[in-house]
């Protein structure tokens, strides 16, 4: 985002890896500043609200436990929708009535899952919390299309991160990805990102209200050994 341009405003609850990552965007040349933001926390949801105006709003928060549904705790069912899903509105909500207010348009992007659209076993609590994401991209989209601004989520496949990284060292895994999608390897960030820039310029000013997975193919396309 700051190559292209924009001045970042980078906000998680580490304030420190976010002064490390603004300052490698600062010694290469882009703008970058940091919020302290928690999105499991109300008062830290306001507050950051009250400090930033951003004409562009990048969701990207999620926690997973992965377990069998009937075990899920109260406590456990709560705390992932409380970040995945909670506290995304809730920012939303703040910062999109300023887009309005503004009457000079806006993006909006959330980072849903493989599981807004999809399902697999063990994940019902986090699939949950990235299906309403999507349900909330495409009635966000009706309403404030009125006010220039879009909204859409990307929807990451199989991107190897600090959520899933132990997950991804079995082979067995790895043997089960290399025939379920085209292009059999994991996924990094680096694909999600671009897709992120696209949808916050105004090349992306006529789609709205998308899904769009960054999924190797997952989603749409299986291999198998047969050869004609």
């Amino acid at each position: 985002m700051a190559g292209a341009g924009a001045h970042t405003i980078l906000a998680a609850r580490s304030t420190e890896a976010l002064e490390r990552e603004a300052g490698r965007i600062r010694d290469e040349g882009g703008a970058a500043s940091i919020q302290q933001l928690d999105l499991a926390d109300a008062p830290s949801i306001e507050n950051c609200a009250s400090v930033v105006k951003p004409d562009i709003l990048v969701n990207v928060s999620g926690i997973n436990l992965r377990k069998r549904f009937e075990t899920y705790t109260r406590e456990e069912y709560d705390r992932v929708r409380e970040t995945n899903l909670h506290g995304v509105v809730r920012l939303t909500q703040l910062v999109g009535a300023g887009m309005v207010q503004r009457g000079t348009g806006g993006k909006i992007v959330f980072t849903g899952s493989l599981m807004s659209l999809l399902g697999l076993p063990y994940l019902t609590v986090y699939a949950m919390s990235k299906s309403a994401l999507a349900g909330l991209t495409r009635t966000l989209a009706a309403e404030w299309a009125p006010h220039n601004i879009q909204v859409n989520c990307i929807a990451p496949g199989f991107i190897v991160t600090d959520l899933n990284r132990q997950m991804w060292q079995a082979e067995q895994m790895k043997q089960w990805l290399a025939g379920a999608q085209a292009n059999s390897r994991l996924g990094t960030p680096e694909d999600v990102a671009p897709l992120a820039v696209f949808l916050s310029s105004r090349a992306s000013d006529y789609i709205t209200g998308q899904v769009i997975a960054v999924d190797g193919g997952y989603s749409t396309t299986a291999r198998w050994p047969f050869e004609p």
